[in-house]
């Protein structure tokens, strides 16, 4: 019984902060025959400025589609109170991971055993939130790669979200209303013999592709290191 009403609750507090956010940003879910790939499981990847993205991301895939999508959240992060626990676990179904793990190899086994058991997966390849206000877009982390280089049929989807950083700056704690806006884009996959550099600058740049006009300068890629991503 206890566990049939946690489950009634969660499924009520998915309905109330969908509702929510729907009305402060103005996103809505996109219908699945407007979009140009199929239901399998997918590995859906933003940009990443705040601590309601994956809502975000969550609310513009189609209803149906929601149940088998786990956005990627740290641990550390999401288990530190009872309600964020209860959002996060129960409301979500988030596969959580250590952020400071010093074994980036496990991380990605954890992901790739979640595609195998048929869900999809929100993550966010910057690794961390970008509060930068003169940069569009930070370097990847190779997590991404790891994880397409391990299934190699899966597909990515980049999805670029707008504006949701001045909906909830780093620190606050109410949302201010505005409307925002999420673009999808082409699905990807690693091709065959295709390297890390090449494969991360191609999904960097689709997910760029997406963005509105922007003076901002995108951050210059760096000499890349080996690692998993870090996820907030």
């Amino acid at each position: 019984m206890k566990a049939r009403v946690k489950k009634h609750l969660a499924w009520l507090v998915d309905q109330a902060l969908c509702l929510f956010v729907s009305f402060i940003t103005g996103v809505r879910p996109k219908r699945a025959a407007a979009l140009s790939f199929d239901t399998r499981q997918k590995v859906y990847y933003a940009n990443h400025g705040s601590h309601g993205d994956f809502v975000l991301v969550w609310i513009s895939l189609p209803r149906r589609w929601r149940i088998h999508t786990r956005p990627v959240a740290g641990a550390d992060y999401w288990l530190t109170g009872r309600f964020k626990r209860f959002i996060i676990q129960q409301v979500f179904n988030a596969l959580l991971i250590p952020r400071n793990s010093d074994n980036p190899r496990a991380i990605t086994d954890q992901m790739r055993e979640a595609l195998e058991a048929g869900d999809s997966l929100i993550i966010f390849p910057e690794g961390t939130r970008n509060i930068d206000d003169q940069t569009q877009l930070l370097p990847f982390k190779t997590g991404i790669y790891h994880l397409a280089a391990s299934r190699p049929d899966t597909e990515f989807v980049p999805m670029w979200i707008h504006n949701i950083n001045r909906v909830l700056p780093k620190g606050k704690v109410l949302p201010v209303p505005l409307l925002c806006d999420v673009r999808i884009g082409e699905a990807l996959r690693l091709q065959e013999g295709e390297g890390k550099e090449a494969f991360l600058e191609r999904s960097r740049n689709a997910l760029l592709a997406l963005a509105p006009h922007d003076p901002r300068p995108s951050a210059p890629l760096p000499a890349l290191k080996e690692g998993g991503e870090r996820h907030e």
